[in-house]
């Protein structure tokens, strides 16, 4: 199974439609010089979803060996206007997934 067809299952088992891969975007995050993200983002048209038309996904290496792979999907949703911006708010929220609760 390819990435795409990995993303395709996934996308329909998150969000209950099916969808036809677009393109592919490369994208560079960076943050105070350093890299935190670099890879590629696929861009999918969704068929039937009640909020979006599109949506950016793409998989990457976790340091779980039970989990190797950990697949990312994000609407296009106003404030999400593109693949940088998807990957930017992936990021926002994975870090505040690993902030201890105060």
């Amino acid at each position: 199974m390819t990435d795409i067809e990995e993303l395709q299952e996934t996308i329909k088992r998150l969000h209950g439609v099916d969808s036809t891969h677009v393109e592919s975007i490369p994208v560079k995050e960076t943050f105070k010089g350093q890299t935190v993200w670099d890879g590629l983002v696929e861009i999918f048209t969704l068929h039937g979803h009640p909020k979006a038309e599109r949506l950016y996904a793409w998989t990457h290496e976790t340091d779980d060996p039970k989990k190797p792979k950990r697949h990312v999907t994000v609407l296009h949703i106003h404030p999400i206007t593109s693949a940088v911006e998807a990957v930017r708010a992936a990021i926002v929220q994975e870090y505040r997934e690993q902030e201890p609760e105060s």
